[in-house]
């Protein structure tokens, strides 16, 4: 007697264990059942013939924006352009209006995104000078994939800029610490290189000294305690350098936006669409990310989806704010840098499923193996495809990336083993749950 499967994907090339295999997958009860050749019964079937079937996509770095004004973004919404774009799970932000730094405001965020989020989600709890109490007890909150340090501006009472503070926050936390790592003394100095209606003077204020100072410092406080830092959205090939020099406790992300895009051409074409913390900068830093990708100095790569309206955006440079959307973009962008030869699938997989997982500590995720959960995303690598601000689900309803052509592209996405995105269209419930670590 056959077993009951809820769905069946046969015919595809599934990454196992480093390797494309052509695999059978049977899901049921939001699990990877069985993997190999299966017979089909009631079950429904998906035919992934001539497709790629990866592990789901996990996206570390996004801010939905809510609580808060959300013309931009809310959790819904982000939801839908994260899985619409191939990512089955998110590490969202807690610099919100209120921020997300205390226990309330966290099972507020929760609650939030129940049965509202079509991706898998977990929140950062974010640190303050004064919340060390709650710092010391996040490793028990459902939910929490870290602890946010923004050692460089940000929201509300997010900033934690004095070294006795940031300290304080490192020491303190009973999870790991990722830090949004820009020197605030060096940009309190350097606003003099700020030239209104001049986006281009963006990265010449938020210079090189400024990310590295600080990722120097907090990685020394974190060594010094001997806890786990995750430095975000690297930018600069002096930081390259400093982390070549690889260290146990410290592990690094960067931006498919630093990836792809550079200055000055990017400032000519973008304007102050391309204006973001910390900047995209020059060529030479750009080529030093590749080199850290193609040598697996890299740990993670998150979007920092940072969507705001067409309106402020429009605005005049130092008044237009820093960030750009990017969840949806993520994986055809880096699908087609893996078709350019500038990284292997497998590099890719690292760096958006398996390296989460083992960094974060999330559950269950980042492999297809029997009696994993079933997040899955299946990607069509012939799928030539231009990049459309029509094609945004996001509520800011536009992509830095509008006209780029890109071949590779996610074609279907099951989170707890349903499909909720197929053909770029979303369908069925949503059904996204807390992460568990």
């Amino acid at each position: 007697m056959s077993e009951n499967y809820s769905l069946i994907i046969k015919n595809g090339s599934c990454y196992i264990e480093g390797k494309l295999q052509n695999v059978d997958l049977a899901l049921s009860d939001n699990k990877i059942k069985k993997i190999g050749k299966i017979s089909l019964n009631n079950a429904k079937v998906l035919d992934a013939s001539g497709k790629i079937v990866l592990p789901g996509i996990i996206d570390t770095q996004v801010h939905f924006r809510e609580p808060g004004p959300n013309g931009a973004e809310d959790l819904e919404s982000g939801s839908r352009a994260a899985v619409a774009g191939g990512v089955t799970s998110v590490f969202e932000m807690p610099n919100t209006n209120p921020p997300t730094s205390n226990f309330k405001e966290f099972n507020n965020k929760l609650n939030a995104a129940k049965n509202r989020m079509f991706c898998n989600y977990a929140f950062y709890f974010g640190a303050t000078p004064d919340n060390m109490k709650e710092l010391a007890s996040v490793n028990t909150l459902e939910g929490c994939c870290g602890v946010k340090l923004f050692a460089g501006s940000s929201t509300g009472n997010l900033l934690v800029s004095k070294e006795k503070d940031i300290e304080k926050v490192i020491s303190n936390s009973s999870k790991i610490i990722s830090v949004h790592s820009e020197d605030e003394n060096i940009l309190l100095s350097r606003k003099k290189f700020i030239k209104e209606g001049d986006v281009s003077s963006h990265p010449v204020w938020r210079n090189e000294e400024c990310a590295l100072e600080s990722t120097k410092r907090v990685v020394g406080i974190a060594e010094k305690y001997k806890k786990k830092i995750h430095i975000l959205h690297v930018t600069t090939k002096q930081e390259i350098d400093f982390f070549s020099k690889k260290r146990d406790n410290v592990t690094f992300e960067i931006t498919p936006q630093h990836l792809t895009l550079f200055a000055p051409d990017c400032y000519e074409k973008l304007k102050t669409f391309s204006q973001m913390n910390p900047p995209i900068r020059t060529k030479d830093h750009h080529d030093r990310l590749w080199d850290a990708v193609k040598n697996s100095l890299v740990s993670t790569i998150g979007s920092d989806h940072a969507p705001h309206t067409k309106e402020d955006k429009n605005k005049k440079y130092p008044a237009s704010p820093s960030g750009m959307p990017g969840v949806q973009t993520l994986v055809p962008l880096m699908l087609n840098h893996v078709n350019n030869n500038k990284l292997t699938l497998n590099q890719f997989i690292k760096l958006v499923c398996e390296n989460p997982c083992k960094i974060f500590g999330i559950k269950n995720k980042g492999h297809i193996k029997e009696g994993y959960d079933a997040d899955l995303t299946i990607i069509d690598m012939k799928k030539e495809q231009v990049i459309k601000n029509e094609m945004m689900a996001s509520k800011c309803g536009w992509t830095p990336f509008n006209n780029y052509k890109v071949k590779g592209f996610p074609i279907c996405v099951i989170v707890n083993g349903n499909i909720v995105m197929t053909d770029g269209k979303i369908v069925g419930k949503a059904n996204g749950r807390p992460l568990k670590f």
